[in-house]
């Protein structure tokens, strides 16, 4: 499957011109068989969504449709959206196949530090989404730092690739960059990870996105501080061989 990176700078909740950049960078992706945004891609990461969170059928996931469905290739990024008329604030990552289908995952660990559980609503449940023969699961930017949570585990649940979208700050990028190589390994899989870059009113941020494989080893990363694309493949294939001649997860905790 290839997979292909969209590093970009949002707009400070502006979703129409972020549209357009999006469009932009998402046709550059040509040929690749998933695109992946970053986190709230349509306004930036927003603690107090009032005013700028879509609907949940908004313009920003119409995008992702149409463009999903004549590019032939799936897209996932993150959105603040709310809930119908009146109902909760979710960050909501959207998966879109080229056949309209739509799965969601609602952040589960809400950025208490930044005041997101102030105003959002936290989801409830893991969703993994199969797509090219690979099961992925989606997860969203703070969500990284629990591992028990993202665990890769037996029968159902197992999965193939994990999905990281996020606004992760340059302070801190140590830790991204450390924790994303932890959960190839210990989870023997697949990690695409989507980081923005540029500046909001609160923080820096300088991408770091990357696709890494079960070994650790990182395929392809964006440049640096620059508005970026790549293509990467992930193979499961090698993934598979790789777990049937070393099968660490068979070893696995319950939990």
């Amino acid at each position: 499957m290839k997979v292909s990176l969209i590093q970009m700078d949002p707009v400070w909740e502006n979703p129409s011109e972020n549209r357009e950049k999006a469009e932009a960078l998402i046709r550059k992706a040509s040929g690749a068989d998933l695109v992946v945004l970053p986190e709230m891609f349509s306004t930036g990461f927003v603690t107090e969504p009032e005013g700028v969170a879509e609907s949940d059928d908004g313009e920003s996931l119409a995008m992702m449709k149409g463009l999903s469905a004549e590019l032939r290739c799936a897209i996932a990024g993150s959105i603040a959206v709310r809930e119908g008329k009146g109902g909760a604030y979710r960050n909501r990552f959207y998966f879109v196949k080229p056949d309209g289908t739509i799965a969601y995952y609602d952040k589960r660990h809400l950025f208490t530090y930044g005041g997101e559980h102030l105003h959002f609503k936290a989801g409830e449940k893991r969703v993994t989404v199969e797509h090219c023969g690979m099961r992925i699961l989606l997860q969203v930017c703070y969500d990284l730092r629990f591992p028990v949570f993202s665990r890769n585990r037996k029968g159902g649940e197992r999965y193939d690739m994990v999905l990281y979208v996020a606004s992760w700050p340059q302070a801190r990028i140590g830790a991204w960059d450390a924790l994303l190589k932890a959960r190839a390994i210990e989870n023997q899989c697949y990690v695409a990870a989507v980081n923005r870059v540029g500046n909001d009113p609160f923080n820096v941020y300088c991408g770091h996105s990357v696709l890494i494989d079960p070994y650790g080893k990182i395929l392809s990363e964006c440049k640096e501080n620059e508005v970026d694309t790549v293509v990467a493949e992930a193979d499961i294939v090698l993934l598979e061989a790789f777990r049937k001649k070393f099968p660490v997860l068979e070893d696995s905790d319950t939990y």
